[in-house]
């Protein structure tokens, strides 16, 4: 599928075929290479403030008088990272526990859930600097930035649908995904009292609390990403599912079988390969919990043919 295409047309292709994790990793990456660019340019002329003259627009501020001049931040700031380190650690943790939340969910609930993190943390970011005497002195200059908030949304989200699934880290073993969200929130509790990156960990408890409470609510009934994504679907069409013709059925004539009993069983007749890409679209959707039986007995026979 990609082997003829240029790198330019290689990623265009994962980014539109490659799921919502994916994407959202790859926007990351591609503003993460765009602000190292500036460190370049600035340094051939000679402008050493120039990364961060373009970073004040886009992190947020805790100062309410700064954020009332600059109101996108609170969505800006959830795509910005400075350091590799901390770019990598924040797309591994997008990546493992994202892939594991959209098998179950689908598409359709990780970009609302990285961004209501992203504001959550934001918001508990201004709340805590503008409330604590802690940070009286800090609250006019202090900024923040990065994807953590977001992604906290996602691996608690993750853990709080799927407590007792295990993934292998290395150095430990196999770890429930309860256990790593609840030592992640504890981590940042404890992170919070005077060791650095205060408001960081603040928005990391905040995305977290989000996350938590998207999943409850979503089982009990509540979907906060509906709004989310038909607005979406409205600016960009982002996420329109492409309408697939159903499969068509005929009819065996069983009048001149031995037993007239027997019912008139359905034949599909549409090729394998359309029906599988139905079903893998379905799972991309809506998620694995979605299919219907038969729907999952076909994947399960499909996987086992050569």
């Amino acid at each position: 599928m990609y082997g003829n295409n240029s790198i330019w047309q290689d990623i265009k292709l994962h980014f539109k075929h490659g799921g919502m994790v994916n994407r959202l990793i790859m926007v990351n990456l591609a503003v993460f290479l765009a602000v190292n660019m500036l460190y370049v340019v600035g340094f051939l002329f000679q402008a050493p403030d120039l990364v961060e003259q373009v970073l004040a627009f886009l992190k947020v501020p805790s100062s309410l008088k700064s954020l009332a001049f600059k109101p996108w931040t609170v969505m800006t700031y959830m795509f910005l990272h400075q350091g590799f380190l901390h770019i990598l650690f924040n797309m591994l943790w997008l990546y493992w526990f994202g892939r594991i939340l959209r098998e179950y969910l689908g598409d359709r609930k990780i970009l609302p859930l990285y961004f209501y993190g992203g504001l959550a943390g934001a918001a508990a970011y201004i709340l805590f600097y503008n409330i604590f005497p802690a940070f009286a002195s800090s609250v006019q200059h202090s900024t923040m930035l990065g994807a953590s908030a977001g992604v906290m949304a996602v691996v608690v989200g993750t853990a709080t649908l799927l407590p007792n699934n295990i993934i292998r880290l290395v150095f430990i073993g196999d770890v429930q995904l309860k256990w790593i969200a609840a030592f992640s929130v504890i981590l940042d509790a404890v992170m919070i009292g005077g060791y650095g990156n205060s408001g960081g960990h603040i928005a990391h408890l905040g995305g977290a609390f989000l996350g938590f409470l998207f999943i409850k609510n979503l089982q009990n009934g509540k979907d906060w990403s509906l709004g989310f994504n038909k607005l979406v679907d409205r600016f960009t069409g982002t996420y329109e599912r492409k309408q697939r013709p159903g499969p068509k059925i005929v009819y065996k004539n069983e009048g001149k079988m031995r037993s007239s009993r027997r019912k008139k069983e359905p034949v599909y007749t549409e090729d394998k390969q359309e029906r599988l890409d139905s079903i893998l679209d379905k799972i991309s959707d809506s998620g694995y919990e979605s299919l219907s039986q038969e729907e999952k007995e076909f994947l399960f026979k499909a996987s086992k043919e050569d």
